[in-house]
């Protein structure tokens, strides 16, 4: 009965409170309240759709509380009856059942909770028929689970069902499960009661079988402690997930979370509705079910369908029943780029586990200077680059330091897993496992304890086929990934409604009409071909050509031509010079060319005046040829009916997209670090993407093999979130933007003039997850990417089908097929490893190796003088050697001061040309070599190509430390005294 006192029926309200949070759904009970008015109806739909069911219900309360006009509580509990909500109306009346029954009913609701994700597994429809016919749900609730049903598949709506009546009045779940045994759902009876239901106990007064944990048979008891709740499967009480994009729900500061009604599966990261949830969708679940039972297995679903939210799912399941049986869980995350450790840590794994478990990640970024060993030791989940945990597995191979044992570990997740091939990081910590699978097989023949290993996770958007043009080759190719993983299973799965549709266009290329600045170009080029005596046979500016250039600096060095030789070096640069006048902007073209002049000139500006850097009447006709050409490289370079066709295009793709969307947001993929910076500040400069709102920025790689100045993963990150906030709405980026990293939902993606292989066409489609996204391919001279999108295209259906092929083979066929990959893996591995060994004990003497200048072709030393700090680094810190060269300021390391590095570089003082760098090592400046920069001569023989140490047979001593400090403080001291 409802009472007159409003201060006793607001407390009533408000002690119940967190039980009316669990048993109603705002959105249903707002239809019934018409005293409140329309406007605090929305702003109470808006809380629950931001916030989740749980804080609408308490606006909703909220509001009800203060309203207070005359049957204000009446009408509310009017509201939940008319709503379906009946045992909540009789809370509010005071109709409470016994203590007993009302704590076996908070244990059934429990229950029901922790085995959803097996009892969705029902033949929907009928269960849901059988509810109605016994009221256990109300008409409404019936017509909602059967368009979910409809909808979205039959497990969405068992997942609907469920949070339909367990929100029923004590009873329910003796009804319940009389139904499942009226419907032949034997395997479900059995999971709810530990054993066979007997129906006949049903009204006999006696209770039924208690609640056990998650696992049915556990001996766990049900109280709910934190151990309890950490483990927890939960039907949460989440908004309808009006998006379609399938990252949403990412972490509960930031996204919404998808609610059971759109057909997912939630683990609750922490006790009560208010936190954050894992929600899978029913194609997410059905790839995940192999590895929640213990399977090896690879998932392969399209970019931007949650594969890390699955992994998260999986790495949560395994923890807690882990934790269940009384054994500890171990499991490592691994990715291939050091941006997406914080990626992974800060927008997926962290959000869902920390209240749980312990998460940690570590990458050559990291902060963290404790032992990676300590932190796999102290943490349940560590998220590091592949190469971190190699180099600890092989850190306990050797013995020599603390390491990392596979044993240590109970489940490894690999991101972006098709990698795991011949050479890779992945492919070595695999290679490892498997060794050790084949070691466990003979240990169990012998009757002995075998080492355990851990689970293998692969996630993948595209395995790819291999460069296959055959069928055969391409299974092959996706089986030796499947082997190199030990995956019984490839997972792939059908998105249903969320697939998202893409309008596809290939723009192709047309030359230009007239290229007058490009014809300069070539100008100069042919004059320095003459002055060189040479005679390339391939179009300039073409990959052809730029091979033949390559291959003659390398000849000419080697045969101490050093005229030939600087040719040649120049005439690479007017190639880069034509490809950047053919893919951006002509002054592009013209300010590379100026800049790489300006640094060939002061690089033969002398230091002080006791010597001067000899300038050969080679570099003088180059230096001269380009000055006497630069001011009608200028001048064509300011006359845009001159540009290029493909920017042209660009252009008008760009002004296309964004003019005709409300919200566009997009990405231009290019080749290069250069191209990305001169066409983010082109879209900047031009006044008509400005009218229409285009707002531009670039991200580029963070590695320093470039000359161009590497971007940091801050400065990543911070314009990647400005992309994310609208700051920016598009981007244009090298491949670093193409696998992996979590470019936020947009809606346009251009390739400019860039196609590699078919992994990297998924991969930058799939970077388009909005609704009416377009993926657009622009032509560039020289790029073929009209023919290369086409054989693309080809094998991304080849690797589909291929795909489909090994789903169909019989397992004990796949099995066979997987374990002659395997064994074959292994013997190959084995034959490098003793071939290593065999080169390892030829090492030769480094007096056989001597290296000269290949500015100048001086002589500099021999391999003697060289020592090796840290098995990197080879330095020569002889007296002799330090007279040879001079220091000069190394402007790109300005900004990114490395510990062993300063600001400073090495160069040859007799050429200027470049030896290496100055390192800082433990307080002695050590000069620190490298080879590219230098003419090998090996026994006698000039070796012209040579561009790492590790590709000469010679074992340099290292550093001695102390011997050379000692040498230094003496000289200090020396000096001092004079």
């Amino acid at each position: 009965m409802a009472s007159d006192n409003d201060d006793v029926d607001e407390r009533l309200i408000e002690s119940f409170r967190p039980r009316l949070r669990k048993y109603i759904v705002v959105e249903r009970v707002l239809d019934f309240l018409p005293s409140i008015d329309k406007d605090l109806k929305e702003r109470i739909r808006k809380k629950a759709t931001n916030e989740g069911n749980s804080a609408g219900v308490d606006q909703l309360l909220t509001v009800v509380q203060k309203k207070r006009s005359p049957g204000w509580f009446r009408e509310f509990v009017d509201a939940l009856e008319n709503a379906g909500f009946n045992y909540a109306a009789n809370i509010m009346q005071l109709k409470l059942p016994d203590p007993e029954v009302e704590a076996d009913n908070d244990s059934y609701v429990r229950l029901i909770e922790l085995l959803c994700p097996s009892l969705v597994d029902m033949k929907t429809e009928e269960v849901c028929m059988h509810c109605a016919s016994k009221d256990l749900i109300t008409e409404n609730e019936k017509e909602i689970i059967d368009a979910a049903t409809k909808n979205l598949g039959r497990m969405s709506g068992a997942s609907e069902l469920l949070r339909c009546i367990v929100r029923g009045e004590p009873g329910w779940f003796s009804t319940f499960l009389e139904i499942l045994r009226t419907t032949g759902h034997h395997v479900l009876l059995n999971e709810l009661t530990g054993g066979p239901f007997d129906s006949d106990k049903k009204g006999s007064g006696e209770k039924l079988p208690p609640v056990k944990d998650e696992h049915a048979g556990s001996e766990a008891a049900t109280e709910r402690n934190p151990a309890v709740s950490e483990c927890s499967t939960t039907i949460t009480d989440s908004p309808q997930d009006e998006a379609t994009d399938l990252y949403q729900g990412e972490s509960a500061e930031s996204r919404k979370l998808p609610s059971l009604q759109d057909g997912t599966y939630s683990v609750a990261a922490t006790e009560g509705p208010e936190k954050a949830h894992i929600v899978l969708r029913d194609y997410q679940m059905e790839v995940a079910r192999p590895a929640l039972e213990g399977e090896n297995i690879i998932i392969c679903l399209p970019t931007g369908s949650g594969k890390t939210r699955v992994a998260v799912y999986i790495t949560k399941e395994h923890l807690d029943h882990r934790k269940a049986e009384g054994r500890s869980g171990k499991v490592v995350v691994l990715v291939n780029k050091i941006p997406l450790v914080e990626q992974h840590f800060s927008e997926e794994f962290l959000p869902f586990l920390k209240d749980t478990y312990k998460v940690e990640r570590v990458s050559g970024d990291s902060q963290l200077k404790i032992s990676f060993t300590d932190i796999v030791e102290k943490n349940d989940v560590i998220i590091c680059t592949a190469q971190i945990l190699e180099n600890y597995l092989e850190r306990a191979d050797t013995g020599e330091d603390e390491g990392v044992n596979l044993s240590d570990l109970t489940l490894i997740v690999i991101d972006e897993c098709h990698h795991t091939q011949k050479g890779g990081v992945y492919n070595h910590i695999m290679m490892r496992f498997l060794k050790q699978k084949q070691k466990n097989k003979r240990l169990k023949k012998e009757e002995k304890e075998p080492m355990p290993l851990p689970q293998i996770l692969g996630l993948t958007a595209s395995p790819g086929v291999g460069g296959a043009t055959v069928m055969k080759k391409a299974v092959d190719h996706i089986l030796r990934i499947c082997a190199n993983l030990d995956a019984s299973k490839i997972m792939t799965g059908t998105l249903g409604e969320f697939t998202k549709g893409q309008r596809k266009t290939t723009i192709p290329f047309e030359d230009r009409k007239e290229d007058p600045f490009g014809d300069v170009i070539k100008k100069i080029m042919s004059a320095i071909h003459a002055h060189a005596g040479q005679s390339p046979s391939a179009e300039l500016g073409s990959q052809n050509y730029e091979q033949w250039v390559v291959q003659k600096e390398r000849t000419a060095a080697k045969e101490e031509d050093q005229d030939v030789r600087v040719c040649a070096e120049h005439l690479r640069q007017y190639s880069e010079g034509l490809n950047l006048c053919s893919t951006i902007r002509m002054r592009d073209s013209l300010g590379f060319l100026s800049q790489y002049h300006t640094e060939e000139m002061k690089r033969k500006q002398s230091t002080d005046d006791e010597h001067s850097i000899k300038i050969t009447d080679t570099e003088l006709f180059l230096f001269n040829i380009f000055k006497d050409n630069k001011k009608e490289l200028e001048m064509l370079a300011e006359k845009p009916e001159y540009e290029n066709d493909s920017l042209s295009k660009l252009r008008t793709t760009i002004l296309q997209e964004f003019s005709s969307r409300d919200e566009a947001r997009g990405i231009i993929f290019t080749k290069t670090r250069r191209s990305a910076i001169a066409l983010s500040q082109w879209i900047q400069e031009n006044p008509k993407c400005a009218d229409i709102g285009v707002k531009a920025a670039y991200v580029i790689g963070g590695g320093d093999q470039s000359l161009v100045k590497p971007m940091t993963f801050a400065e990543q990150k911070d314009v990647l979130n400005k992309f994310r906030n609208g700051d920016i709405n598009l981007l244009v980026a090298t491949s670093v933007a193409e696998e992996g990293l979590d470019i936020p939902k947009c809606n346009v993606v251009i390739r400019y003039g860039l196609v590699t292989n078919e992994i990297s066409m998924i991969q930058s489609q799939g970077r388009g997850r909005a609704e009416d996204s377009s993926y657009t391919v622009v032509g560039v001279k020289n790029s073929g990417v009209t023919e290369k999108e086409q054989v693309n295209e080809y094998r991304k259906n080849m690797m589909d089908k291929a795909i489909d092929k090994i789903r169909d083979l019989v397992p004990a066929d796949y099995d066979k097929r997987i374990t002659e990959f395997q064994l074959q893996a292994v013997m190959e591995e084995k034959v490098r490893t003793k071939k290593k060994k065999q080169k390892d004990i030829r090492n030769e003497k480094p007096s056989e190796v001597k290296f000269s200048c290949r500015g100048c072709s001086k002589p500099v030393c021999n391999g003697q003088d060289i020592q090796i700090i840290e098995d990197m680094h080879r330095v020569n810190v002889t007296s002799e050697f330090s007279e040879l060269f001079i220091q000069r300021e190394n402007t790109t390391l300005q900004e990114r001061l490395l510990d062993y590095e300063t600001n400073l570089y090495i160069a040859c003082k007799d050429c200027g040309q470049r030896w290496g760098s100055m390192m800082l090592y433990r307080g002695i400046d050590c000069p620190s070599l490298h080879v590219k920069h230098f003419v090998v001569t090996f026994r006698g023989e000039k070796i012209s190509k040579c561009t790492r140490w590790n590709e000469l047979p010679v074992k340099f001593p290292a550093f001695d430390y102390a011997e050379h400090a000692e040498r230094v403080a003496k000289s200090s001291d020396d000096e001092e005294t004079q």
